[in-house]
């Protein structure tokens, strides 16, 4: 009886920390997704088009946060934590920005399928988005990632209960 109550609490905590990590995942990837989704609504005012579409940035993050937690599942990025920290930091950004694409491919290919399309990887990359659009999303995902996996690094080697108590405490306590 004792271990099945030991493995109740377990997994509940296991629990309550993957909840937790794609809660802080999601809303690192909406604030950043919000602040493009502003300057895209600056930029697109510069010529009286309206765009507040910051709905979009939310569910952006909801899904890359999902993407996140199931590449950190399958331990997608580690094989260099021995390394400084900068090569596991730019691999992980490189290799998820990866497995990001490899998601929206599929994503695109199911609905393609779907609605009984043909598929080829030009008419992806053409009718979705224009090859510097793809590029621009790219180039936002990477910016987005890279100090998310810089601190993620860093909670790995230091401890992430120290990395949150030298943002979130007061330091002359410790």
């Amino acid at each position: 009886m004792l271990k099945n109550t030991d493995k109740k609490e377990g997994m509940k905590e296991k629990f309550l920390h993957e909840v937790t990590e794609y809660l802080i995942n999601v809303c690192y990837l909406a604030l950043v997704f919000a602040a493009f989704t502003q300057y895209q609504r600056f930029l697109l005012a510069a010529h009286d088009i309206d765009y507040t579409n910051y709905g979009v940035a939310v569910i952006k993050a909801l899904v890359l946060g999902k993407v996140i937690m199931i590449g950190s599942m399958f331990r997608l990025g580690q094989g260099l934590e021995d390394k400084p920290l900068v090569y596991p930091t730019l691999y992980k950004t490189v290799i998820f920005i990866l497995f990001v694409g490899a998601f929206k491919f599929i994503e695109h290919l199911i609905e393609v399928l779907w609605h009984g399309e043909a598929f080829t990887i030009e008419l992806f990359i053409l009718s979705k988005q224009g090859l510097d659009e793809l590029l621009a999303n790219s180039l936002v995902v990477f910016v987005a990632f890279l100090p998310f996996f810089a601190l993620k690094e860093l909670g790995r080697v230091f401890g992430t209960d120290k990395i949150w108590n030298v943002f979130f405490r007061n330091r002359d306590n410790q």
